[in-house]
């Protein structure tokens, strides 16, 4: 659904579900996050969360794998530790029975990988295909993050390129490149896992991962949560290698346009930034990055960790006091001037 209509749609909940009733659900029914937080006690917390959605590619087993990372994302985004998840399957009657073994095996290896289990689910009969799960995480309460953390001075950091939309739906369309499909695949199939536990080592408090609502759309949801404003630098955003090839050959999925209906009017572009350029950054995504915002102090530390550990991080602006996004035409530079133009050089090649 779109951000409007989800929006709508959820209001009679709102009004049904009075938090002050549920003092241990910790995140669920006030501002928008990526999962559920039930209190257990005093030091941990259960989080809980489900995502599910047609093909994307054309692979089964692939599909089935970004589907699973795709629904562990929002576990990781919160700080959670996968412990748990539970299919969701909707598959015409007449698809071959290997094709959706395929599929389920794609997912259960995923979810295995990220040291969970698959203890069961639901099948139905649907005309198009579907497949996701619902998943459950345990987090310390201390680890905890959330869109609503950010403070002025942080610095935003990105964990994976974006481009996924307008690729897949090349993809879709007949018109993308083999090594283009290789490295989406690649990019969606990959765990949030090693950028997580990076943003835990490092005392991260707000996060969350983009996907559906794009980079600006989470953005937007994240700032709004922490009462900021985010300046985001476009040169600094990494993005897939064909997909401002695919935005100009008008290969945006449709919630694309949709995000830029509902968000845009919260977002400011530097006049040189042009209209393939704010689309991407409208683009919506699948089984996207994480979006950290991390205190300035800690950037430099932790750029050196995740360039040890090989967890991909590009700094793409800061969070400031106002509201509402800013997106710039320069480079983000931090305060290690000695390095950043190496770094950019590095993750770009």
């Amino acid at each position: 659904m779109s951000a409007a209509a989800l929006a709508h749609v959820l209001r009679p909940l709102r009004e049904i579900f009075n938090p002050d009733e549920y003092p241990d659900l910790l995140v669920g029914l006030g501002l928008p996050d990526d999962a559920a937080v039930w209190r257990l006690d005093k030091n941990r917390a259960l989080v809980v969360t489900t995502d599910f959605f047609t093909p994307v590619v054309d692979d089964p087993y692939d599909y089935g794998s970004i589907a699973a990372s795709n629904a562990l994302s929002d576990l990781y985004a919160m700080g959670a530790t996968p412990i748990l998840a539970l299919n969701i399957v909707a598959m015409p009657p007449d698809l071959p029975s290997d094709i959706v073994a395929e599929i389920l095996r794609g997912g259960a290896e995923k979810v295995k990988e990220a040291g969970a289990v698959i203890a069961g689910g639901h099948t139905i009969q649907d005309p198009e295909p579907k497949y996701g799960l619902v998943t459950l995480g345990t987090c310390a309460l201390d680890r905890l993050m959330t869109k609503s953390k950010a403070k002025p001075g942080d610095v935003l950091i990105l964990t994976k390129p974006l481009g996924t939309g307008v690729t897949t739906t090349a993809l879709k369309h007949g018109k993308a490149e083999s090594n283009d499909i290789e490295q989406v695949v690649s990019w969606m199939k990959k765990l949030n896992a090693s950028a997580a536990n990076l943003a835990a080592e490092f005392g991260v408090q707000a996060a969350t991962d983009v996907t559906g609502f794009s980079l600006l759309g989470h953005g937007i949801e994240m700032a709004e949560a922490s009462s900021v404003a985010f300046r985001l630098h476009l040169p600094s955003i990494p993005f897939l290698s064909g997909a401002r090839r695919y935005a100009e050959g008008g290969n945006f999925p449709g919630g694309s346009a949709d995000n830029r209906m509902y968000f845009s009017d919260r977002v400011t572009f530097a006049r040189s930034i042009d209209e393939y350029n704010q689309m991407l950054l409208f683009d919506a995504q699948t089984s996207g990055g994480l979006l950290l915002a991390l205190a300035r102090q800690n950037v430099s530390p932790f750029l050196d960790r995740a360039n040890e550990e090989g967890v991909d991080a590009w700094p793409i602006g800061e969070v400031e006091e106002g509201e509402g996004i800013k997106v710039l035409d320069k480079f983000y530079v931090d305060e290690r001037p000695r390095d950043t133009e190496l770094w950019f050089a590095i993750h770009e090649s």
